[in-house]
């Protein structure tokens, strides 16, 4: 029996082309010569039996890989399910066992590391709450800042997960820490300083602890600036209306007040204006009052004790406002016919007079050569000296 020495196949007595693979069958095929035909065929079948068996076990060793690609594949999915529903731990192992069935698994190897951190940022929000019972809010704040420094270098949707569990642990802790403070009956102050922790949590219950604190803040400032603005302190009650708008911007109350205070006090100046221009005005009508008509003549009378003695006496007042000192009287003494008959300036005693009190003269001329009995006098003038 012959075989094709291209493709192996049988062929039959004195064909020159094969029937299976079409190719010319060499002149020299059907020498009678077994042996050569033999050497022949065994010259081919070692190749193709090296060659297939070659192409069985790439083909073995690619399945076997692809299975385990398979595997590695089904295990990273698996394990990123686990990391969704936190369960961290279990995920660590399903990314271990992908990193196992492949070895060369960049995805697995990243996130396998991150789940670690993940183990350790779940130990610090344990213990967090540990201390969150223990009301040690400052050292669970602490670890909430730690856990967020372990995370900040990662990114991806379980790292957001992971971040969002953080943030609120963090809002837990700020929020009972801030309703131990206001248990404490805090001063308004620190109720300010308040408002802006509360600020930060950016949580429901803290924007209606805001708008409580704000409302305190409202009513203790405006209670505060309104008396300063019934005592005319318009500057100070400005003052504190603009500290309490710092905290409270949106308060009517507060603007309300704000312009209230601007109006009392242009018109408290308006007043003060005419109060000091009618002042001057009173102040220039008493000095001239001081100046002309400081005094006013109660009485005068004219005595004759002895013959030839005759006695000037009188009461003066003072009108003035301020007080006068060395008021002098001069006068003149008329007989019956009005003639002159001499003139005479006196001192008031006491030489001070205050205001609305009165003052004495008297004098006594002595060896007066006359004969008239019905004397009389008459003033000339009053003068007198302002301090």
């Amino acid at each position: 029996m012959l075989y094709c020495p291209y493709c192996g196949g049988r062929i039959k007595d004195n064909e020159l082309f094969c029937t299976q693979c079409g190719e010319k069958l060499p002149e020299d095929m059907y020498e009678r010569n077994p042996e050569k035909n033999k050497t022949n065929y065994r010259f081919w079948y070692i190749p193709i039996t090296i060659l297939i068996v070659v192409l069985i076990s790439i083909g073995s060793y690619y399945l076997h890989l692809e299975k385990r690609e398979t595997l590695a594949k089904k295990a990273f999915a698996n394990g990123e399910e686990l990391a969704f529903d936190g369960q961290y731990f279990k995920a660590l192992n399903a990314f271990e066992k992908a990193l196992e069935h492949k070895s060369n698994f960049p995805s697995a190897e990243v996130t396998k590391d991150f789940m670690q951190t993940a183990l350790q940022i779940n130990s610090k929000l344990t213990q967090a709450n540990s201390y969150l019972e223990e009301e040690n809010y400052q050292e669970a704040l602490t670890l909430m800042t730690e856990a967020e420094n372990k995370i900040k270098n990662y990114n991806g949707e379980i790292v957001s997960l992971l971040v969002d569990d953080i943030v609120a642990q963090r809002k837990t802790i700020q929020l009972k820490q801030l309703r131990a403070k206001l248990e404490n009956n805090p001063s308004i102050e620190e109720l300010k300083t308040l408002i802006w922790e509360a600020e930060e949590i950016q949580h429901e219950e803290a924007t209606k602890i805001v708008s409580s604190l704000r409302e305190k803040i409202v009513a203790h400032t405006f209670s505060k600036a309104n008396e300063q603005l019934k005592d005319n302190q318009f500057s100070d009650a400005r003052e504190i209306v603009e500290d309490g708008l710092q905290y409270a911007p949106e308060s009517e109350q507060l603007q309300s007040l704000k312009t209230t205070i601007q109006k009392e006090k242009t018109a408290f100046e308006t007043a003060l204006e005419q109060r000091i221009e009618q002042a001057m005005n009173t102040a220039e009508e008493e000095r001239e009052m001081n100046k002309n008509d400081a005094v006013e003549l109660i009485d005068i009378n004219v005595s004759n004790e002895e013959p030839e003695n005759l006695v000037v006496s009188g009461k003066i007042k003072s009108v003035a406002t301020v007080p006068i000192n060395s008021v002098s009287v001069e006068y003149i003494l008329l007989d019956a016919d009005d003639t002159e008959i001499l003139s005479n300036e006196v001192y008031v005693y006491p030489d001070t007079l205050y205001p609305d009190e009165e003052g004495k003269f008297d004098f006594t001329h002595y060896d007066l050569n006359t004969k008239e009995k019905n004397i009389k006098v008459k003033i000339e003038k009053i003068k007198w000296f302002l301090d």
